[in-house]
């Protein structure tokens, strides 16, 4: 007897969606050591072997989640960026705020793509990498322009980028969406640690 469901046979990557769905709710709140993959399966409703149709490891999962993370608010802060104008400052305020919105309305996903690194193996660990560095090159790019045209008064550049790039992953790991501030409202408190990180002209 066949162990994939007529719904999930028929469709493919609504299936795939829903293990991956699964396995991220899973990784956050267990990590991906605490996570095996009957659990994944338990929480799709669906039997391990159904999950073996669609990935052939909880490692081939793990990047899946975390590749389609940093590639989705990788194309946000470079699109931010480019939208903003020549401005440094808006250059910078618009990336900031695409980078905390990701991180709170996408607040499993960051969570799993910014701590698992350790748990990647050797491949996907040199993937993971390559998109992190992107990354801190949107961020970089923006703040070595601002100081070189002077509205940033940083005399360290390179440390304020990550400092402002952690800053804001971290918010991944603690932010509560029940809470008193919304993604909005965080973002806009993040622009302004960000700003006075680079010491931005007013």
């Amino acid at each position: 007897m066949n162990s994939v469901s007529t719904t999930e046979a028929a469709s493919p990557i609504r299936g795939r969606e829903a293990i991956v769905a699964a396995a991220t709710e899973s990784f956050q709140r267990l990590g991906y050591h605490g996570t095996s993959m009957r659990d994944i399966a338990r929480a799709c409703d669906i039997t391990v072997a159904s999950i073996y149709h669609h990935f052939t490891s909880k490692q081939e999962i793990l990047q899946d989640i975390m590749v389609r993370a940093l590639t989705d608010h990788l194309a946000e802060t470079t699109a931010a960026a480019g939208a903003a104008g020549d401005s440094p400052r808006d250059q910078l305020t618009a990336v900031v705020n695409a980078w905390i919105m990701f991180h709170t309305t996408r607040q499993a996903e960051a969570f799993v793509g910014s701590t698992e690194l350790r748990s990647l193996d050797p491949e996907g660990r040199t993937t993971v990498v390559a998109l992190r560095d992107q990354q801190e090159l949107v961020f970089r790019t923006v703040i070595e322009r601002g100081q070189a045209l002077g509205e940033f008064r940083t005399a360290y550049p390179r440390e304020a980028t990550r400092a402002i790039v952690n800053m804001g992953s971290s918010v991944a790991s603690w932010y509560d969406a029940s809470g008193e501030l919304s993604p909005q409202e965080l973002a806009d408190r993040y622009i302004a640690l960000a700003l006075a990180t680079v010491e931005a002209r007013t």
